[in-house]
């Protein structure tokens, strides 16, 4: 039942990250692909801490935060100017 779990896991997490590529709008995409990596890392965990899939992750979970955060801040800028 453990495998079943885990591939269940491993399917959502590749679904979320291949959804993430059909938007059009940056912010959006970098949102969806972020929850796809922490569904990746959870993946990794049930792996018996499968290190790559964990750190790989992790650092795409922390480029995407400072795109994001980049991003927030020229939209808040933007409005008050």
């Amino acid at each position: 039942m453990q495998n079943i779990t885990t591939e269940l896991v491993g399917y959502i997490a590749s679904a979320l990250v291949l959804i993430s590529f059909l938007f059009k709008d940056i912010f959006k995409l970098r949102v969806v692909n972020t929850m796809g990596c922490v569904v990746f890392i959870i993946y990794g965990a049930m792996l018996h801490t499968s290190w790559p899939v964990i750190l790989t992750n992790a650092s795409i979970i922390i480029i995407n935060s400072y795109y994001m955060i980049q991003a927030n801040r020229l939209k808040t800028r933007d409005l008050t100017e």
